[in-house]
């Protein structure tokens, strides 16, 4: 008896639930047997040999019976997402394996051990199936497509081929073996069966045979037929009539003495059909009317049947003698090996499944092949994530982990940052020891060091049979970096700007951990046009005391305007700081000079008069009047507010002459510099020198040169005497004279 997933078809649900694992409504009576006339004390019957306490497998409490294999069994059960859940569970006490159902899909079994997962939730239905052999669960699925052969799934024979249903060239359904080798698919056509048979379904096969029901006769006037099939020879061997057609009927079962299957007929109502193999004598086993639906299947000469409210009994259909097998059962089918499996239970061995198989005189008994026993209760015990962690203090990654109360699950992750939505995810396989699962997140999103803030951390346990219901457990954690006075994404990294001559203005976002000494992007990103019609471009750190770095643009009538930077590499909608800067020629920012805690600007004029404007932190109106630092600065084409390199009162400010020297002038903390320091000839190969902020996280910001000849990152050292040392960088590589500014 096959078992296959029910679907929503109410016309033919009754043929998937009897096809799958019952009868719908099988009645005591057997021959001419009334209903309730039962044999008055049931047979004894032999009990179960012991097993040398081997331990059964578990049938989990809580799943449905889907599927007899002849090593194993199939549980299937509905998940939380709605997805159809299957569990192959060994009989020999191996691990269980997990299969997923297609969605929108199903499933049915026979041939021994093989599972057929199709993409139609009514068997009859799949066109497109994968043929697994759970004899050898790791072993690779067989994939066959039925459509495109125009046919339909019917039974599976071997776990390379199929009985389908075939469409010829004159629109007349036929039956065929359909066969996977390696790439080919190859058909050939069952003989033996009527020209107009169609709708075919079948039983499991077994034996080199398989029983097969079909719709005969004209359109509206339909009656059934059934026909035993011999594989090998392709051909129907013997048939038998039905008053009923096709779908709506199943029950197909076949041994070495009889053929079952479930009919009707006016006036008699329902009954299970049997006919004698050697004598071809049918009988009736009329079926009588209870709550809950009837299951039968066939073990020799006996008809083993049920229901929920009843014992399990089996008639021999050579007698009609009656014998009560278990207690209790739900559900039967046969594995297609001679016995059958029924899920019940007995006073004497509990819950679970029992085999039914015929003693060695000739009746059937039922012994316990595996334990009914609730599914693993799953959970998380203990949660070890942080509330808050600072990456500049941990090396930029952070460990993560939840205790579980059994080892052989997995842990599906998920970090999702509260305000952009990114996600990272990853799963945590079993720990080698204990029921830790951890792991340690690197600080990275999409490529690119995370952004600071909030994030949900959803944690989904489950076990590793699929077994049980997910676990879940959510969390938040606090990202936080020290202040990087060039990052506009927020995320502790380095942006650096660049415009090229289409006045197009790009974003590119450095690691904040060098590899090996070499700076590397994380990526570029456009940040729009329109941009040519600025003079100069000046990152300047942070404005308005909103921890993100903001811009100011000078353009060509002699106004200052302000970008607030927004923490996501964009900014908010400029905002005109005044009219006159025009007067001036260079501006640098981004340094605090007076050790306020508040970034400043300086500006030199066109008569070499270096001016200081001291940082307010408002966003509308950022700078205070101006203040005058001294004259003599005409002699530098550079100046970089490069922060606090040196370790002194207050930030830095490098200059480079017309000679190519670079001079360093450390902030004093009034605004105003110690006598500079000379730091070295050749920056005259630079077009642009960009106080960078703290490249490669170690707590000083460093500086950054673009020129033809290639960049580099001049990394601070701390000394006043040798500032800087300088590093490779993929940063703007084979790009040094495509951009006019770089900020």
């Amino acid at each position: 008896m096959q078992f296959r997933s029910t679907g929503t078809r109410s016309t033919r649900l009754a043929a998937a639930v009897t096809a799958v694992l019952a009868v719908t409504a099988l009645g005591a009576g057997t021959l001419a047997t009334a209903p309730t006339a039962f044999a008055a004390t049931p047979a004894a019957v032999t009990a179960p040999a012991a097993q040398d306490d081997a331990v059964l497998p578990v049938y989990p409490e809580g799943m449905d019976l889907g599927g007899l294999g002849t090593s194993g069994f199939l549980a299937h059960s509905l998940g939380h997402d709605g997805s159809r859940k299957l569990l192959w569970t060994p009989y020999d006490g191996g691990a269980a394996t997990s299969l997923q159902v297609p969605e929108d899909g199903g499933w049915t079994m026979g041939a021994g051990d093989v599972v057929v997962l199709g993409d139609d939730n009514w068997s009859a239905q799949m066109r497109s199936i994968t043929l697994r052999n759970m004899a050898t669960p790791s072993a690779p699925g067989v994939d066959i497509d039925l459509g495109a052969l125009d046919g339909n799934y019917v039974a599976v024979l071997s776990p390379t081929s199929v009985l389908a249903q075939l469409t010829n060239a004159v629109g007349q359904a036929e039956l065929h073996v359909v066969t996977k080798d390696g790439t080919t698919t190859t058909h050939r056509k069952i003989s033996g069966l009527p020209a107009n048979a169609t709708d075919y379904f079948g039983s499991n096969a077994h034996d080199g045979s398989v029983l097969v029901g079909y719709e005969t006769g004209p359109e509206f006037e339909r009656t059934g037929g059934r026909a035993l099939i011999d594989v090998a020879a392709g051909t129907a061997t013997t048939t038998y009539a039905s008053p009923e057609s096709g779908y709506g009927f199943g029950g197909l079962e076949f041994s070495a003495s009889h053929v079952t299957w479930f009919a009707n007929e006016a006036g008699t109502g329902d009954y299970i059909a049997s006919v004698d193999r050697a004598t071809g004598e049918e009988k009736r086993t009329v079926l009588g009317a209870h709550d809950g639906e009837w299951y039968s299947t066939l073990v020799g000469d006996w008809l083993v049947y049920g229901n929920p409210t009843t014992p399990v009994r089996a008639v021999s259909l050579a007698t009609g003698e009656v014998r009560q097998l278990m207690d209790s059962g739900s559900t039967a089918g046969s594995p297609g090996d001679g016995t059958a499996v029924v899920h019940g239970a007995t006073a004497a061995d509990g819950k679970g499944l029992f085999r039914i198989e015929l003693a060695e005189d000739g009746t059937p008994k039922a012994t316990k092949v595996a334990d009914e026993a609730p599914l693993v209760d799953l959970k998380i015990e203990q949660v070890h994530v942080p509330d808050r962690v600072n990456l500049d203090q941990t090396g930029g990654e952070v460990t993560l982990g939840w205790t579980l109360s059994h080892r052989e699950a997995y842990v599906d992750v998920t970090l999702t940052h509260m305000v952009t939505e990114k996600e990272y995810r990853t799963r945590v396989y079993a720990p080698a020891e204990g029921n830790r699962f951890s792991f340690s997140w690197d600080g990275v999103l999409d490529g690119a060091d995370a952004p600071n803030g909030s994030y949900a951390v959803m944690a989904e346990a489950v076990l590793l049979d699929g077994t049980g219901e997910p676990v879940h457990q959510g969390w938040r954690m606090d990202v936080v970096r020290t202040i990087n006075t060039h990052d506009f994404t927020n995320n502790g990294s380095t942006d650096v700007l660049a415009r090229d001559a289409s006045g197009v203005l790009w974003r590119d976002d450095l690691r904040d951990r060098s590899a090996d000494g070499h700076v590397e992007t994380a990526g570029r990103t456009r940040i729009g046009a329109g941009w040519n019609t600025y003079k100069q471009i000046e990152a300047v750190g942070d404005l308005a005391g909103n921890e993100v770095a903001d811009l100011v643009a000078l353009d060509g009538s002699g106004v200052l305007w302000h970008y607030l930077g927004k923490g996501y590499g964009t900014f908010d909608t400029r905002v005109r700081i005044g009219g006159g800067w025009g007067v001036y020629n260079k501006l640098t920012g981004g340094s605090d000079l007076d050790g306020d805690g508040r970034t400043d600007l300086l500006a030199t004029d066109a008569s070499g008069v270096l001016w200081f404007y001291k940082g307010t932190g408002d966003a509308v109106k950022p700078f205070a009047t101006r203040a005058r630092v001294g004259g003599g600065w005409g002699v530098y084409n550079q100046l970089t507010a490069v922060g606090n390199i040196a370790g002194t009162a207050a930030g830095d400010l490098v200059a480079r002459d017309t000679a190519g020297v670079l001079w360093l002038y450390q902030g004093n903390g009034n605004g105003n510099f110690t006598t500079r320091v000379r730091v070295g000839g050749g920056w005259g190969a630079f077009s642009q020198l960009v106080g960078a902020g703290d490249v490669d996280s170690d707590g000083r910001p460093d500086l950054i040169a673009y020129g033809a000849g290639g960049t580099y990152v001049y990394r601070s050292t701390g000394s006043a005497l040798t500032p800087f040392s300088r590093r490779t960088t993929d940063l703007y590589a084979g790009e040094g004279t495509k951009f006019n500014s770089v900020a």
